[in-house]
């Protein structure tokens, strides 16, 4: 897609026909929100849904919040929910029960053909991919190389572990948690989520420990369906003041030795190479870019 792929840390999801939920989004504190028209809309809300997600998306924008819509599969009403939502403030949109890579691909070319006929830059519009059937784990990296368009992926993981027959916890979700990062990596997209059912929101002590588990592995952020969740994301996938004192210092470090001529260095008593350093810069750019979020959202 053009331009840089977001840092989003939480995504809370609000039903697009509920307005007294869309009209408080934006206090919420997510980083962006998804205005869903799939699992939280009753087929005969479906409709009315649809003529109200545009308005919405325009309204929440405008109050300075990223906003994405999560649509139903194409079989089940997907291109009329694109009619609908497709408009200059949509970002991205989210794709549900995700299989291979012809799925993305013809949204995406759904996309390119309403983006012309709206007169919106083409490739503006973002695809996440849901990956919520065991079926699709053999075709992650298929589906994660299937559109410019695809910025990253997510586990579903309560339709996931019922696909799987399995319960969904820490323990069970970890290996598929973990496929799906890696083929988000190898295709040089984002991996979204954390290893544990999306509908914990009571006991935030064990949802801080799913996120944590997340963050190791690599997740940059993650889909919420409650307020609850979204400080926890917040805090998780920013990183701490003490990973950002050793980022800037071993950055520091780095161009010094440059200077020097040195190939290679030492910092903190460790030995640094490529790696080390692209988990630093990383990290930096995501300190950066959550503070610029902090500014923009301060302007609203």
């Amino acid at each position: 897609m053009s331009g840089a792929a977001p840092i989003w840390r939480s995504l809370l999801f609000v039903p697009a026909h509920v307005e007294r939920f869309v009209g408080r989004i934006h206090e919420r504190g997510a980083d962006a929100c998804i205005l869903d028209l799939e699992d939280s809309v009753p087929l005969p809300h479906k409709q009315v849904a649809r003529t109200m997600v545009a308005p919405a998306v325009a309204a929440v924008a405008g109050r300075g919040l990223d906003v994405l819509v999560r649509i139903n599969t194409l079989d089940s009403g997907g291109r009329a929910d694109l009619h609908a939502a497709v408009c200059a403030e949509l970002r991205a949109v989210v794709l549900p029960k995700v299989g291979t890579g012809e799925d993305v691909r013809a949204v995406a070319a759904l996309l390119d053909g309403l983006e012309r006929e709206r007169g919106l830059a083409q490739g503006k519009i973002g695809l996440i991919a849901q990956i919520e059937d065991v079926a699709a784990l053999p075709r992650l990296d298929e589906i994660a190389s299937a559109s410019p368009r695809l910025f990253g992926m997510s586990l579903g993981p309560e339709d996931f572990c019922v696909s799987a027959a399995m319960q969904p916890t820490p323990e069970t979700l970890l290996w598929p948690s973990q496929q799906v990062a890696f083929a988000c990596r190898r295709a040089g997209i984002l991996p979204f989520g954390f290893p544990a059912s999306i509908a914990e929101f009571s006991d935030l002590a064990r949802l801080r420990h799913a996120v944590e588990l997340a963050g190791q592995l690599g997740m940059v952020g993650a889909f919420c369906i409650h307020p609850a969740q979204v400080q926890v994301l917040n805090q998780i996938f920013t990183p701490s003041s003490s990973e950002l004192e050793y980022a800037e210092g071993l950055l520091a470090e780095l161009v010094l030795a440059e200077a020097e001529g040195r190939g290679a260095f030492a910092y903190r008593g460790r030995m640094v190479d490529p790696p080390v350093v692209a988990r630093a810069r990383e990290t930096l750019q995501r300190h950066l870019a959550t503070q610029r979020r902090r500014e923009a959202a301060s302007e609203h």
